[in-house]
């Protein structure tokens, strides 16, 4: 078993890889495959989550961990010889959206999720130092809420302006591969990384027993996934945008990205329309496509002083949060976020038929479960501004509970008035504001 050390060294390796990108910006680098040996190996291991669904060979983590020496030096092997066979992924489909339409959820086997994050650590240290300010989707350090706040941030310092919306139509189901691979390819030369990358991407995918090759994208649940969806769009949108359009616009913009949701923001109306209309061309070179009605531009100026904020006001979603124009508490005009209602809708959906399932559970049972789901909702959505979203999130909560618990028997129903005198004694957690920030104009 690896020295309890093992973390230490590893981050001097990482720093050293991702100091030779960045005093390389624009060179292949090559080799990167010598870093993952067993050191590196375990360190994956011990990143890899332990508790999720199994792939195709239902083999958990604890299987794997039995012999976890010998596994780890056998896939070392593998990997390097060119001898290791990426398995296909087991594919599930999960609701989207408002429910009516699926997401396919690709579940790698233990063992390719540890040679995955293996390989992601290695391609992360590279790209950290060439990814740009925007991109906040999967990185180190950064996360949903820091992307959020950025937008809010830079709307109300430019005092409004434009805001297009981006839409990728199904993107980690139709990435080409052989697009993707040349990408890759200007930035890492070893061919050891770049042989496992084309084997995950060839590997296939396992759905009802039925083995198929779908050609394109990379399935969603995968560790590398959001690594490689990061390194493509890096060269799909952000590099385009930042070095090409920016230096020709007129007025100052910015983009947000977080994974394959990207927001531009423009000052200028007449620019925001110009990079609308090439848009769909830029990232048609690419084999991608855009959602011709998610794709929008929407006006976002803030109100006129004195006037109160229009009823047709425009207003866009962003990572589950509709953005828009409001007065603070002191009469500044604020950018304010509150839960979008297809993510609302999808949340309380999901509540609705836990209890369902679940209603026969013991009352102390379903109370702490409810209660780590409503936290969790907490904990993304309370962000200032939201606390009304929240507490109707949580009366909703309390009557889908109540109902189901209603029709636990056949032969009498709990009135409403036990209901209430039972959440006495189990009473669901109260909303709670997570972060409290903004910029006022």
């Amino acid at each position: 078993m690896p020295e309890p050390s093992n973390s230490d060294h590893i981050s001097t390796r990482l720093q050293r890889i991702a100091t030779q990108a960045r005093q390389m910006p624009d060179a292949t680098l090559n080799p990167l495959a010598s870093h993952i040996d067993g050191r590196w190996l375990y360190e994956a291991y011990r990143r890899t989550r332990k508790d999720g669904a199994a792939g195709v060979d239902q083999r958990t983590a604890a299987d794997y961990e039995r012999d976890l020496v010998e596994n780890l030096l056998s896939l070392r092997d593998r990997a390097k010889s060119g001898t290791y066979r990426a398995p296909p992924v087991r594919r599930t489909h999960i609701p989207k959206g408002d429910g009516k339409e699926t997401r396919p959820l690709g579940i790698p086997t233990f063992e390719d999720k540890v040679l995955q994050r293996a390989v992601a650590m290695v391609l992360e240290a590279v790209y950290e130092q060439d990814f740009h300010e925007g991109s906040y989707g999967f990185r180190p350090g950064r996360n949903a809420h820091q992307a959020l706040e950025t937008v809010q941030n830079t709307l109300v310092q430019m005092n409004g302006g434009w805001v297009l919306e981006v839409d990728i139509r199904r993107f980690f189901d139709t990435v080409d591969h052989r697009q993707l691979q040349q990408v890759l390819r200007q930035r890492v030369g070893d061919g050891v990384v770049r042989r496992l990358v084309g084997k995950w991407l060839n590997a296939g995918v396992m759905e009802q027993g039925q083995w198929s090759r779908p050609g394109q994208g990379t399935p969603q649940g995968g560790v590398i996934s959001p690594v490689l969806a990061n390194i493509f769009l890096h060269e799909v949108l952000d590099q385009w945008f930042e070095h090409t359009v920016k230096p020709r616009l007129r007025g100052p913009a910015h983009i947000v990205r977080y994974a394959d949701d990207a927001v531009l923001l423009f000052k200028c109306e007449d620019d925001a329309r110009r990079v609308l209309e090439v848009l769909p061309k830029r990232f048609g070179r690419y084999g991608l496509s855009l959602h011709p009605e998610k794709t929008r531009l929407v006006p976002f100026q803030r109100p006129s002083k004195g006037h109160r904020r229009k009823a047709n006001a425009g207003t866009f979603d962003l990572l589950g949060f509709t953005h828009y124009w409001a007065r603070s508490r002191q009469g500044y005009w604020v950018v304010k976020r509150k839960t979008a209602k297809d993510r609302l809708s999808r949340a309380l959906r999901a509540i609705n038929q836990w209890c369902r399932r679940n209603r026969h559970r013991p009352l102390m049972d379903q109370w702490r479960i409810l209660n780590r789901k409503l936290k969790g909702h907490y904990a993304y959505f309370g962000i200032t501004g939201n606390l009304q979203c929240l507490e109707a999130f949580r009366t909703a909560v309390m009557i889908r509970w109540g109902y189901w618990l209603a029709r636990r028997s056949q032969k009498g129903r709990m009135p409403w008035q036990r209901f209430f005198q039972l959440l006495d004694v189990f009473p669901l957690a109260e909303p709670r504001i997570q972060s409290r920030s903004w910029v006022v104009a």
